[in-house]
C-alpha cells in the first residue's frame, strides 16, 4: 500500500483553542469540507520536524524553534485526500502559542491549489457541539483533544481513527 507520510500541528493558543484549516476537497458527489490541523507531506530527505516547521511557515506563518512533542498518530486509507496515494499517515505534534492571525508564506492561489480556503480558531466546546455538514479530521476530534488539553502530551502518541 502506497501511503503519503504527513505531519500536522495541534496548534493550541492560550485559551486552549485549536487552529484548523478549512479544506474543500472536490468529490464526484460534491465538495467535502474538512477542518484539519495545519501540515502536509514530508518531502524526500526531510525529517518530520523539518517538514512540520516548513508547513507551519508556509500555511499559517508560525515559526517553531523547539521540538514539539509527538502526540497523535493516524493512518487513513482513502485515496481522496492524497491523489496518487492509497491514503495518508499523519503524525501530529503539539504546538502551544499565543493566538495570532494566520497568514503564511503561501499565496492564496497556492493555498487554494492545496484545497485550503481559510483558517479558524476553534474552542473545544464549539467542536463538540458542531452539527453542520462540514467534518473534522479526525472525525471525533473532540475526544483526543479533550484528553490532550486535560492531560498534556502523552508518553507515547495516541492512535487515532479516521
Amino acid at each position: 500500500m502506497n501511503l503519503r507520510r504527513s505531519v500536522r500541528a495541534v496548534v493550541l493558543d492560550e485559551d486552549d483553542r485549536i487552529l484548523l484549516c478549512r479544506h474543500a476537497i472536490p468529490k464526484p458527489t460534491g465538495t467535502l469540507v474538512v477542518w484539519a490541523a495545519p501540515g502536509g507531506g514530508i518531502e524526500r530527505g526531510e525529517t518530520p520536524l523539518a517538514a512540520l516547521r516548513r508547513e507551519l511557515h508556509e500555511e499559517v506563518g508560525l515559526t517553531v524553534d523547539s521540538d514539539p512533542p509527538h502526540v497523535w498518530h493516524q493512518q487513513v486509507v482513502d485515496p481522496g485526500p492524497a491523489p496518487g496515494y492509497d491514503g495518508v499517515v499523519n503524525d501530529y505534534f503539539l504546538v502551544r502559542t499565543p493566538s495570532f492571525q494566520p497568514r503564511g508564506a503561501m499565496s492564496d492561489d497556492r493555498l487554494a491549489a492545496e484545497n485550503i480556503g481559510g483558517f479558524r480558531w476553534w474552542g473545544l466546546g464549539d467542536i463538540a457541539a458542531y452539527r453542520g455538514s462540514e467534518v473534522f479530521s479526525p472525525r471525533d476530534l473532540a475526544t483526543p483533544l479533550t484528553a490532550l488539553i486535560a492531560g498534556g502530551a502523552p508518553a507515547r502518541p495516541v492512535q487515532l481513527g479516521l
